[in-house]
């Protein structure tokens, strides 16, 4: 098959034909028919990853249609069009048993702990655990912006924020992750603040559904103007991007007995950040965690993007090929973008 290539961290990405993929037992072979880019596969490229075994293919976020089948896989058969969460659950682990596949004990992530999907095929284990069956309602390109940036942010908002309508949501950082947050809050009825530093992407988050936007390169203090607009601080904060100081923004951007949900990946000297303990425990906040969405959880997503409330589909800037992705990923970390690309020519 044909596919993108790395075989050193921060090194050329070369098209390459390498060996075809065949299914686990338990597993199926997906005939990829879009994948996004995301800044984790630039993360991955980095070296930032250390499940990376070199040579290695990137790619998490597909779509596709299953090619071959494992004998088995009971729930799913060759030619049914999929889609996979980025983190794959071994689906009899602790964590697995009792619901939560995102924070599996054994997981998979296609594009990391194995060769992905900037490819023309893509193997997953565990099919019966990981697939999710795509209505015909939801095309290829839309489906791969699913897997991973908006599952990651509709768990992030749904399930450990809590959001409902008329609450005050701020997002720091409007790249993939933190427009379908935007989308998502105000989609429940969030009034939603969006803080970047690109005049263009916080115009596109106003398009989406915040109702205010802030450019933190023009306050000194960007959570106090916050607190200032929202009259005591939000009750829900997301870190879409994972830096030192969106993070601590975030935090500090609450309002008592806020929430703040981490979802940016905070990797290299971000890792360990400053956080305002003092804040935290005074006004009873809570620090929450986000880590991609299981499986099983996909079908209110889904209702809601078929019956028109939500349109994932509005944060794609452009579809590109299999070669413009060599060219592509590297930049990721530039942020020339204001919306997501998606891979459907191979």
């Amino acid at each position: 098959m044909k596919a993108v290539v790395y075989e050193s961290f921060q090194g050329p990405l070369t098209i390459q034909n390498v060996p075809d993929p065949t299914p686990q037992d338990n597993g199926v072979v997906i005939k990829v028919k879009a994948t996004g880019l995301c800044r984790s596969d630039w993360h991955g490229w980095m070296g930032h990853d250390p499940d990376i075994e070199l040579p290695h293919i990137p790619g998490h976020e597909l779509a596709g249609v299953i090619e071959a089948i494992g004998k088995n896989v009971l729930n799913f058969k060759i030619g049914d069009r999929v889609t996979v969460p980025f983190v794959c659950g071994c689906g009899t682990c602790m964590q697995c048993t009792s619901g939560n596949h995102q924070v599996c004990d054994s997981q998979s992530q296609p594009g990391f702990t194995h060769w992905g999907s900037f490819a023309e095929y893509v193997s997953i284990d565990y099919a019966d655990t990981n697939l999710v069956k795509l209505p015909d309602e939801i095309n290829d390109v839309t489906a791969a912006t699913l897997g991973c940036r908006f599952i990651t942010s509709f768990r992030a908002i749904v399930e450990q924020g809590k959001v409902s309508a008329g609450q005050y949501v701020a997002v720091h950082g409007c790249g993939g992750v933190g427009l379908s947050a935007i989308m998502i809050a105000n989609a429940l009825g969030a009034q939603v603040i969006a803080i970047d530093i690109n005049e263009d992407t916080l115009a596109l988050a106003k398009s989406l559904g915040a109702f205010t936007t802030v450019n933190a390169r023009k306050h000194d203090y960007t959570p106090e103007h916050i607190t200032s607009i929202t009259d005591g601080g939000v009750h829900v904060s997301v870190d879409a991007l994972g830096s030192a100081i969106t993070c601590f923004n975030s935090i500090s951007n609450l309002r008592k007995r806020g929430k703040h949900i981490q979802v940016g990946l905070m990797t290299g000297d971000h890792q360990h950040p400053k956080i305002p303990m003092d804040k935290v425990l005074s006004d009873e906040l809570e620090i929450i965690g986000s880590h991609g969405m299981q499986a099983y959880k996909y079908p209110e997503m889904l209702n809601m993007i078929k019956n028109g409330k939500l349109y994932p589909e509005k944060l794609i800037e452009k579809t590109i090929t299999l070669e413009d992705a060599i060219t592509a990923l590297p930049n990721m970390n530039t942020f020339d973008n204001k919306g997501m690309q998606v891979i459907n020519s191979f």
